[in-house]
């Protein structure tokens, strides 16, 4: 992604992870933050930017070109049976486990920064599911950890008031932007399924969970 503030259609496009086509049309139906120098479209990065974020906190996707296939990004041995009733001993067990992914480099930094996110605003998506999420220079790649509360964990703060069951921590490079809200959004839709979070809530074993996972794509 290059730094410049005015990117082109096909910037966007690599930037979401989606056809020059789609965001052409996005453009013609004002749906996406745009603007047309001649008979060229630009877009302002930041105003990209806060377009995907305001869709994301609001739990509505972003139409999607590729797939995020889980067998690459989560593990049996990333899932966790948590039984912690304050967000921040839930978050830091989730770090502790997703820092043993060999893609994460410095632990204390990515424990830091998890809890500082969460700080400046609730990861929490309603429904009972919370998707705390980070990127930095010290991951290589994207890598996901998935944790199921035995217990109501009440201080998520999320709009829907539930309480989190379900968490799915995602730690990304830096350089993943695109990735990463591909990934959020993934979960974000996926986790919209009753059926599914009542499945993997009675779930007995971290590999019963990962199949749940990795068979609901």
């Amino acid at each position: 992604m290059i730094d410049d503030d005015i990117l082109t259609i096909e910037e966007v496009a690599k930037y979401l992870r989606v056809s020059e086509r789609t965001v052409y049309d996005w453009a013609q139906k004002g749906e996406i933050p745009s603007g047309k120098i001649g008979t060229v479209w630009r877009f302002k990065k930041s105003e990209i930017e806060k377009w995907v974020n305001d869709r994301l906190s609001a739990n509505k996707l972003l139409p999607q070109s590729g797939s995020v296939h889980l067998e690459t990004i989560i593990s049996p041995d990333r899932v966790l049976f948590l039984n912690h009733s304050s967000k921040r001993d839930a978050l830091m067990a989730l770090a502790d486990n997703i820092a043993t992914a060999p893609q994460v480099k410095n632990h204390q930094e990515l424990i830091q920064e998890i809890l500082k996110r969460d700080e400046l605003m609730s990861t929490a998506i309603g429904r009972g599911i919370a998707i705390p999420h980070v990127r930095l220079s010290s991951v290589t790649d994207l890598v996901v950890s998935v944790g199921i509360s035995q217990t109501n964990i009440i201080d998520f703060q999320a709009l829907d008031d539930e309480p989190v069951r379900i968490l799915i921590m995602i730690a990304a490079a830096y350089n993943q932007h695109a990735y990463y809200l591909q990934t959020l959004s993934f979960f974000s839709a996926r986790l919209k399924n009753r059926e599914l979070r009542a499945s993997l809530l009675a779930a007995k074993t971290s590999g019963e969970v990962y199949a749940l996972l990795v068979s609901a794509e």
